[in-house]
């Protein structure tokens, strides 16, 4: 009977402690729970906070399946060496490409970026974002034409009216800039050494204004006007344009212009100081967008001209028999400015 008596009281006691341990445990996790409540308002506060700044700061669509959005860099060498390792392996080769080329640099130039933009959708033809008009009626009779903008550092090239090719440059720095106005294409050469300095190699030349030694040509984009009046280009848009543009035809001798090449024109000013032109894009799609009324209005005071020695250049051409080559004409001493 002892026995069993101090046995129930051994099991009641051990019921009794057991009760209060899961009460403290109880209680602590209330404890806990009521804890997670009670900051659980503020992570919800901060939550929404930061969807609604980043909501304010997306782009608006460039089409209804497409943004530009911000690929930014710390100022940090290896985080900065780390996101563009991710960057790398998100895109392709042909896509970073691209978008450099929106940005206006080129690959070597890339690590001082410290904003990208960067497209939803990428096209690597750059055609869909190109701020040129994609059809130009007072172009309709013009074969050929070349034209560069210096407020959005890009160039357009246009056959019959219709925009073939479009894509970045790097024109004339503020204490050089690059000359504006209607000119042509006179000679070009495949790797000229700049007159100023040997050290300034220009691979696929092609002048524009032969007195000044200006013209566009393979050099560094680095996100700016930087040239020393030149107009600089990416090495596949130099070689292309130096195939597509007509040279001019001199007469026996050299000294005299028998009939000029390729139309160009070079227009406008650089906003200095001011937000990168295409920084803009992440706000509007279409703040680069060149309208057809500005560029008819600039090419309409010049479609005389160019449709004179445009004719002219046909009936020089045409009096060369057509089994010899016009060749590649340069002055006796052309002048090359630096790049």
């Amino acid at each position: 009977m002892k026995k069993s008596l101090l046995y129930t009281l051994f099991i009641a006691l051990m019921m009794v402690s057991c009760k209060k341990e899961t009460e403290k445990i109880n209680d602590t996790v209330k404890d806990t729970a009521s804890s997670v409540i009670d900051t659980q308002p503020a992570e919800k506060d901060t939550v929404k906070k930061d969807s609604v700044v980043r909501k304010e700061s997306l782009p608006p669509a460039m089409q209804e399946d497409g943004f530009y959005n911000a690929f930014i860099f710390p100022k940090d060498k290896k985080l900065k060496d780390s996101l563009f390792s991710v960057f790398n392996k998100k895109y392709t080769e042909k896509e970073r490409y691209a978008i450099l080329a929106l940005n206006r640099l080129d690959s070597k130039n890339k690590w001082n970026a410290d904003t990208l933009v960067v497209p939803a959708k990428i096209d690597t033809t750059l055609m869909e974002y190109s701020p040129f008009p994609m059809q130009l009626d007072v172009l309709s009779p013009v074969k050929k034409f070349v034209v560069f903008s210096y407020p959005i550092q890009a160039y357009g090239v246009y056959s019959n009216g219709s925009l073939v090719k479009w894509g970045p440059t790097s024109m004339g720095k503020k204490a050089a800039k690059t000359k504006t106005g209607l000119t042509f294409a006179n000679w070009k050469k495949q790797l000229a050494i700049s007159t100023v300095s040997s050290e300034w190699k220009l691979p696929y030349n092609f002048n524009i204004f032969n007195i000044d030694g200006i013209g566009w040509h393979q050099y560094d984009l680095p996100g700016y006007p930087a040239s020393h009046s030149c107009l600089r280009l990416l090495m596949n848009d130099a070689k292309w344009l130096y195939s597509y543009a007509d040279t001019w035809v001199l007469n026996p001798g050299g000294a005299t212009t028998k009939a000029k090449g390729t139309p160009v024109l070079v227009y406008g000013d650089y906003g200095w100081g001011k937000r990168k032109p295409w920084r803009k894009l992440l706000n509007d799609p279409n703040a680069n967008n060149v309208s057809v009324e500005e560029m008819t209005k600039m090419i309409e005071s010049n479609i005389e001209k160019i449709l004179k020695e445009q004719d002219k250049r046909e009936r020089v051409v045409d009096s060369i028999k057509a089994a010899r080559a016009i060749p590649e004409q340069m002055p006796e001493n052309p002048k090359t400015q630096t790049p």
